[in-house]
C-alpha cells in the first residue's frame, strides 16, 4: 500500500493499453496529492508518547459527566443506567454511518469525551490505530467514546477507555460489501482500472487473481475488508488457523456485534445492552445509495463473492449466529414488538422532519449542510431535505438525526482540513 505500490500498479497499467484519458490523468493526480498529503499529516503528528505507563487513570469513584451516571449491566431487573463508556469499530460499507449519527447525537446531548482523530475523519486508516492520533491527546486521559474509522488494535484503544467500556461493531452480509466497497472504492484502486467491460465487477469476479496484488495501492477494500478492520490480515484464507484466532478473539472483546441486514433488531439489543431508551436509538438512514448505482449480482457472482472474501463469510456466518442467540435470550416475540414500535417511531419522524418523508438524489439536496460525502467521480449517496414547515421545537433534533458524518463531526469541533483538502481534490476531477 506504498507509493511505490501505487507507481507499480501505473506502469502495469501503462504497459496494459497506454490508455491516457482526461479521467485517468485526474485520477493520477489525485492519487499523487493524496501522497503528498499523507506526508504533511504525518508531519502534523505529534511524536509518539511511551506507551509503558500511559493507560487511562479514570477515577472509577467519579463518572465524567454527572449527567450520566457510571453503567451497569442490566441482569434480572427492569432498572439500570444507561451507559455512556462505549468503543464502536467503524467498519465500512456495513450502514455503520447511521450508527455513528445515533452515537454522536446520544454523546452529544449527555455531554461525553469523545476520542476524535485530528485534521481528518478517522484515525489515518488504514494505518493500525495508535492512542497519540487522537486529537489533542495526552498520556493518562480518558474518554467515553471511540467511534471513528480506524484500523483496530485493542490494547491501544483500551488505554484510552474505562475498564467498564462496552465494545460494539457491526458487520454485513461480505458479497454485498464487496459490492458497495468496489462501486465506492474502486476509482481509488489503481490495479481495477484496466478491468474491463460494461460491468467491471462482474467481470473481477470472473477472474480476481488476474487483476489483485495483495500489496497494491488500497487493495485491501476489495477483499476481506471487515477483518482488516478488525484488525487482521485480510489476505488470509478463510481456513487459515489465524482467522479462527481473530474470530475466538473479537468474541472475547466485543460485547455486541450487530448485523446489517438486521439492522432494527440489533439496534435493539444494543438498546438492552446499553441500557439506553427507544429515543436513543431512533434514525434515519445515512449514506444509502441510488438504486440504480447498485449492482445485481447473480447467483454465481455472489458465489465467487463469497469464496473470493471467504475469511469475512466466516467471520460474518459466527457473528450472525451469536446475534440470533441474544435475540433467543431477549425473547423473539418481545423482539418482534419492539421492533414494530421503533419502525413506527422512524416513519413518525420521518413524516415529521423529511420533505417527502424520503431521502433524495444528491443533486436535490438544497442544504450543503446536509449533502453526504460522494464517491469520486459519481454522486451516488442519497440524502434528505428538512421540511419547510417543521415545528421549531424539532428542527434541532431532525436536522441532527439526517446531518452526515462529516458536517458532525465539524459540528462537534473536529478539525477536518485535510478530509476537506480531499474532497475539494475529489470534487475538481469528478
Amino acid at each position: 500500500m506504498s507509493f511505490q505500490d501505487f507507481l507499480l500498479d501505473f506502469k502495469m497499467l501503462h504497459v496494459a493499453g497506454n490508455k491516457r484519458t482526461a479521467v485517468t490523468r485526474g485520477l493520477i493526480l489525485w492519487l499523487l496529492l493524496t501522497n503528498i498529503m499523507v506526508l504533511v499529516y504525518r508531519l502534523t503528528l505529534p511524536t509518539q508518547v511511551d506507551i509503558r505507563d500511559d493507560t487511562c487513570t479514570l477515577n472509577l469513584g467519579k463518572p465524567f459527566n454527572e449527567n450520566l451516571p457510571r453503567p451497569s449491566r442490566r441482569l434480572q431487573t427492569d432498572t439500570c443506567a444507561p451507559s455512556g463508556n462505549i468503543m464502536f469499530l467503524k467498519t465500512h460499507k456495513t450502514a455503520s454511518s447511521t450508527l455513528l449519527n445515533i452515537l454522536f447525537r446520544f454523546g452529544e446531548k449527555h455531554k461525553l469525551k469523545f476520542a476524535f482523530p485530528d485534521g481528518r475523519n478517522d484515525f489515518f486508516y488504514p494505518s493500525p490505530f495508535r492512542r497519540w492520533q487522537v486529537k489533542s491527546y495526552r498520556p493518562g486521559q480518558c474518554f467515553n467514546v471511540v467511534c471513528n474509522h480506524m484500523r483496530l488494535q485493542p490494547a491501544e484503544v483500551a488505554a484510552l477507555l474505562p475498564p467498564d467500556a462496552t465494545y460494539v461493531t457491526i458487520l454485513r452480509h461480505p458479497a454485498c460489501v464487496l459490492e458497495s466497497a468496489f462501486h465506492y472504492y474502486h476509482r481509488a484502486v489503481p490495479f481495477t482500472w484496466k478491468i474491463g467491460g460494461r460491468d467491471k465487477l462482474e467481470e473481477f469476479l470472473r477472474s480476481p487473481r488476474t487483476y489483485y496484488r495483495a500489496h497494491a495501492y488500497n487493495a485491501f477494500y476489495l477483499k476481506n475488508l471487515l477483518l482488516f478492520d478488525l484488525g487482521s490480515d485480510n489476505n488470509l484464507d478463510a481456513d487459515h488457523p489465524d482467522v479462527t484466532e481473530a474470530i475466538q478473539s473479537l468474541s472475547q472483546r466485543f460485547h455486541l456485534v450487530l448485523i446489517a441486514e438486521y439492522f432494527d433488531e440489533s439496534l435493539i439489543l444494543l438498546k438492552e445492552t446499553l441500557c439506553w431508551s427507544m429515543e436513543d436509538i431512533l434514525y434515519f438512514k445515512l449514506n444509502a445509495r441510488m438504486s440504480a448505482s447498485v449492482s445485481r449480482l447473480t447467483p454465481e457472482s455472489r458465489a465467487r463473492a463469497l469464496g473470493w472474501n471467504g475469511a469475512d463469510w466466516r467471520l460474518y456466518r459466527h457473528f450472525n449466529a451469536t446475534l440470533w442467540d441474544k435475540v433467543e435470550v431477549y425473547g423473539r416475540e418481545r423482539m418482534k414488538r419492539d421492533v414494530a414500535e421503533l419502525r413506527r417511531r422512524n416513519a413518525e419522524m420521518r413524516a415529521l422532519c423529511l420533505e417527502g418523508g424520503e431521502a433524495v438524489e444528491a443533486l436535490r439536496i438544497r442544504d450543503r449542510r446536509f449533502l453526504p460525502w460522494q464517491p469520486l467521480g459519481v454522486k451516488s449517496i442519497l440524502g434528505y431535505n428538512v421540511r419547510k414547515d417543521i415545528h421549531p421545537e424539532l428542527r434541532s433534533t431532525c436536522e441532527k438525526m439526517l446531518t452526515p458524518e462529516i458536517q458532525y463531526l465539524a459540528d462537534l469541533g473536529v478539525n477536518l482540513w485535510l478530509t476537506r483538502l480531499w474532497g475539494w481534490l475529489k470534487d475538481a476531477i469528478s
